[in-house]
């Protein structure tokens, strides 16, 4: 066995970098030579001279047999994995091609409504036919839960066929259902759980933390190991553990969506994030989840705001305590406003602005300073009036939502995607969503489009989760919710028309 000491990646790259020799082939930049000089300036020459391809020295990413393979070993070791397989196309790539490798053409997958903008993009490249089951809500904080053992025992009663269930977990707001009943349900079919956990990188390396998808039972999970780790940003991981995934249609799959000239630098950041979260996890931890207890502490006591803390309801039975999400509306203002505050005032920039709160990511790259930033921000805002309009004391600022407004219509904002109904499977959707994105479209205006069928994956992000997606009826509720979002300060993605008035929809 390998010992997590080890970096083969990271010190092949580091030879090669230091190897002097007469490049004949990409990059162009040939080392940082024809680097434009204001980038230089920027990031320094280094960087560039190890920006390499595929040399020999430095293996294949989709035929490993030297230090990727070493890497990606060592990697499943320290994440609880069989199988591990390095992304430079960021957790997108991984999650899309969990769902080509395992579901065809008109095959069922069960999923969440609350899942991630990538997930759409494997169902429109598979061809596969999404069973959607509606998440938990909590109406007070305006925040999708995990969906319930419950609700995914109802789903595959109802869709014994199905291919494979995938959840998101932990949710954006470090929210974790019951992951290990789903497994066992999920298992019961003879089919396997694949896992979002893109925000859980971290999971393993403490007691402390929720527990880990794949020690819960997950048959394939996907990290962002660059999130809540230290690897660079796109860098991220999939695993795999047992032998319901078929790893040679993996490996396929993953060649359609990674580039063929992967950034040995995003490969390596991977290499090393690995090797310091396997020796120092525990401490590097602790030292993040005290700085998490300080923020919670100090910020709770501060008048009109509140911290999202585990509240055990139905598809919240444990809460990543390094993420930290922060109820503003009590204020009289939105969350989109207070980062509008925080950012350009004081320096302190939230993951997730949301119309009632906001999301931070506390990580082991955070300091004491700042959490003092963090709450000196927060002190500030809780000092302010918002009643009027305007912040006072913030010149040129335009505050939304105020106080009465907040009172009045709060329920303005739950989410059109996750309507109060007993039934936990939506019914389907006229066609799949491969099959609206290659029909023909028309553009229509906005209160035109209602009950239509929308041609368009249309979301706030972040957290990138659709609002409305290809082949999915547009709905009066969702139309309102987008521009909602966009009159308070959010921002809408996918829509050809930044402005909403014009969407587009499959042609009748």
């Amino acid at each position: 066995m390998n010992s997590q000491t080890n970096t083969p990646l990271l010190d092949a790259l580091r030879d090669r970098t230091n190897h002097p020799h007469s490049p004949f082939y990409a990059p162009g930049h040939k080392g940082g030579q024809g680097i434009s000089q204001p980038l230089v300036e920027l990031l320094g020459a280094q960087v560039f001279r190890s920006d390499l391809p595929e040399l020999p020295e430095l293996d294949n990413l989709f035929n490993p047999e030297g230090v990727i393979e070493s890497a990606q070993n060592l990697a499943a070791e320290a994440f609880g994995a069989e199988y591990t397989r390095f992304l430079a196309n960021g957790s997108t790539c991984g999650i899309i091609a969990a769902i080509v490798a395992n579901c065809g053409p008109g095959d069922k997958i069960i999923l969440p409504r609350n899942i991630h903008s990538s997930v759409i993009s494997g169902l429109i490249l598979s061809g596969a036919i999404p069973i959607f089951v509606n998440p938990e809500y909590n109406q007070d904080w305006d925040i999708a839960n995990c969906i319930t053992p419950e609700s995914a025992a109802a789903a595959l009663k109802q869709h014994p066929d199905a291919k494979a269930v995938m959840v998101v977990y932990p949710t954006y707001h470090g929210v974790c259902g019951d992951l290990r009943a789903i497994a066992k349900i999920t298992h019961e079919y003879n089919i396997p759980l694949l896992v979002d956990e893109a925000h859980g990188a971290h999971f393993n390396f403490h007691p402390n933390l929720p527990e880990p998808a794949l020690s819960a039972g997950a048959d394939l999970t996907v990290q962002s190991i660059h999130k809540t780790l230290g690897a660079m940003t796109q860098a991220s991981m999939l695993h795999v553990k047992g032998s319901r995934v078929d790893i040679q249609k993996l490996n396929r799959a993953l060649q359609l969506v990674q580039s063929t000239s992967p950034s040995y630098i995003l490969l390596a950041s991977l290499d090393a994030a690995r090797q310091q979260i396997a020796l120092h996890g525990e401490q590097l931890m602790t030292q993040t989840l005290l700085l998490a207890e300080k923020a919670r502490s100090q910020l709770s006591q501060i008048p009109g705001l509140s911290v999202l803390e585990p509240l055990n309801t139905p598809g919240f039975v444990d809460l990543d305590r390094t993420r930290l999400t922060v109820k503003v509306s009590d204020l009289g203002i939105t969350g989109f406003a207070a980062d509008e505050i925080l950012h350009s005032q004081f320096g302190v920039t939230a993951e997730l602005p949301m119309p009632q709160h906001l999301t931070f990511i506390i990580s082991l790259g955070n300091t004491e300073s700042d959490i003092d930033n963090l709450v000196k921000g927060f002190t500030f805002l809780a000092g302010r009036e918002f009643g009027n309009g305007l912040c006072s004391g913030f010149n040129g600022f335009n505050g939304w939502m105020f106080k009465e407004k907040a009172k009045s219509k709060k329920e303005d904002f739950s989410h059109p995607s996750l309507p109060h109904s007993p039934s936990p499977t939506p019914p389907l959707s006229p066609i799949s969503p491969r099959e609206a994105f290659f029909s023909p479209t028309e553009t229509v205006a906005a209160d035109k489009a209602v009950d239509r069928l929308s041609a368009e994956l249309i979301c706030p992000y972040p957290p990138g989760i659709p609002v409305l997606m290809p082949g999915e009826v547009i709905t009066s509720k969702a139309l309102e919710y987008l521009q909602q979002i966009q009159a308070a300060g959010g921002k809408i993605t996918g829509c050809s028309d930044p402005n909403i008035q014009t969407l587009k929809v499959v042609r009748q």
